[in-house]
């Protein structure tokens, strides 16, 4: 890898995973990184005007970036120690539930309300398009156990947020919130600290424009 492109994939990398590589296998897996991000398509003008909607399907679709990216997520997680995994609705499920499976845990589902058939309890959802709400099960968080939500993408961040308010409203303590990839450029990991300082958030790709 030349140097250029090596300093490319180190800007396209969460500072917390650039931490975690010895620099012996940096260059592999910053090949890597720069695989995932050239899977992720860009679509204009989805779901409305003027949105350049990021498409993480290719990704999942590549057996190598998929095990990848799922690997990264798994040794992430183990060191915030969850008890429980949540995932958003519904890209989201893709990374959580592996995440689950490869660290023996459960897995609680953030969805959209409607969509669960047992008692909920909800928040408010904001987002980049509608004014939502968020529900879970009432009796998928056990009080102060500690859950590690996961989502595909981080734009704004008001999703991340909701989700966090949500699954403090049921008792839990959120240790971390992970995601595939970050719009770093609408500024949602500072907004998810500033209203969750002690939230740690990852994201395996950046895009900053």
């Amino acid at each position: 890898m030349s140097r250029n492109k090596e300093n490319m994939a180190r800007n396209s990398v969460d500072k917390d995973c650039v931490l975690s590589f010895n620099e012996s296998d940096f260059s592999n897996r910053a090949s890597m990184i720069e695989k995932i991000k050239s899977r992720i398509c860009e679509v204009k003008d989805f779901p409305k005007p003027g949105v350049g909607f990021k498409d993480i399907t290719p990704v999942v679709l590549d057996a190598d970036c998929y095990r990848f990216a799922i690997d990264r997520m798994v040794s992430w997680a183990k060191k915030r120690k969850p008890e429980l995994i949540a995932g958003i609705e519904s890209r989201g499920f893709l990374f959580a539930a592996p995440v689950a499976s490869r660290l023996n845990l459960g897995m609680a589902i953030i969805r959209k309300k409607g969509k669960l058939p047992r008692r909920t309890v909800s928040v408010r959802a904001p987002n980049e398009y509608a004014v939502e709400h968020f529900e879970m099960h009432a009796d998928s968080v056990q009080p102060g156990q500690r859950v590690l939500i996961i989502d595909d993408l981080i734009a704004t961040g008001s999703s991340s947020i909701s989700a966090i308010n949500l699954v403090n409203a049921l008792g839990g303590k959120v240790v971390g919130f992970a995601a595939l990839v970050e719009l770093a450029f609408l500024k949602g990991r500072e907004n998810i600290r500033r209203a969750h300082p002690a939230v740690d958030v990852l994201a395996l790709i950046r895009f900053e424009e």
